[in-house]
């Protein structure tokens, strides 16, 4: 099998002293990596940026051209500015089926004035359900921001701008595991993702039915199009072969059997990469202490019985 590179990445961000750049050499920033997947009119290439919008008719989206099994995928983002209360943006890794595995970031709009909320979330083997929000600690709309998830055998990293803001860490005694749950509360030992091809993605649409405070705050569409806007999109992983299914033993082996390949090393896998540096560990107490506002680990309503990756806690 024609093994794919190991790293496809963006070209990095130029900023253009003067001038306007034509649509044509925005969009040849981003074509290796993304192509629009949905609304095509509303995936916009405007300058030196990709721009996600949206109005009462449509959002839209994009995802990238390929799939990888482990890596980072990263995003410099400045998110819609003003009253962007029921607008939701998202940022995330998915693979394809029933019994998917998926990693959100999922910006959750606000009225003027109020902070932006960041949901993150996993599905594992279709089941998702663990969701954390966390109020950032600047204005994510005045100015670009890079929003990363790492994802390796050891754990899956969700970060903002180098901080850790969430660890899933894979707890079983052989690593990866692949475990079968339908019901978390029900599990009896935690749940990792399973080594499935993953594309990364993103979209804006309007969520006013619970995207803020519940729900009860609703897109006001006078203030319409919303606006989200990339300066860069980057993905380093294991690509994986577009000809191979996404269940191929043989690419699952090949990206998951060494921390080396016939392309190069794969950084990710590295030993320094199977936990947080001790400075990333303070980063991410720090965070979580004075940042998070919800986690589905304490929220005794929906999970009477707590999930078993929450244990301890």
């Amino acid at each position: 099998m024609v093994s794919f590179a190991v790293v496809v990445m963006a070209i990095a961000a130029t900023l253009v002293a003067a001038g306007v750049v034509a649509p044509a050499a925005a969009a040849g920033k981003f074509d290796d990596v993304v192509e629009p997947s949905w609304a095509n009119d509303h995936v916009v290439y405007e300058g030196d940026l990709l721009k996600l919008r949206l109005d009462s008719s449509s959002g839209g989206g994009f995802a990238s051209r390929n799939k990888f099994l482990y890596g980072k995928a990263t995003a410099d983002l400045k998110l819609v500015p003003g009253d962007s209360a029921g607008v939701v943006t998202a940022f995330y890794l998915s693979s394809g089926g029933d019994k998917h595995n998926e990693f959100d970031f999922e910006f959750l709009g606000n009225v003027t004035g109020e902070p932006y909320l960041v949901q993150t979330n996993l599905y594992i083997d279709g089941v998702g359900n663990r969701e954390q929000r966390i109020d950032l600690w600047f204005d994510p709309t005045t100015d670009f921001h890079t929003y990363s998830v790492l994802w390796n055998p050891s754990h899956v990293v969700f970060l903002v701008d180098d901080t850790p803001i969430r660890v899933y860490a894979n707890q079983s005694s052989t690593k990866p595991h692949h475990h079968n749950h339908t019901n978390l509360a029900n599990a009896t030992s935690p749940a990792f993702p399973s080594p499935q091809p993953m594309a990364v993605y993103s979209s804006i649409w309007n969520a006013d039915d619970w995207a803020t405070q519940g729900g009860r705050v609703k897109t006001d569409w006078s203030h319409a199009p919303f606006v989200a806007a990339f300066r860069d999109v980057r993905v380093e992983g294991c690509a994986w072969a577009a000809n191979a299914t996404d269940d191929d033993a043989g690419e699952v082996a090949r990206c998951t059997g060494s921390s080396w390949g016939k392309e190069g090393r794969y950084w990710w896998k590295e030993k320094d990469m199977e936990e947080l540096t001790v400075h990333q560990s303070h980063q991410l107490v720090w965070a979580r202490a004075h940042h998070l506002v919800y986690d589905y680990c304490v929220d005794t309503d929906r999970f009477p019985v707590q999930p078993p990756e929450c244990a301890g806690r």
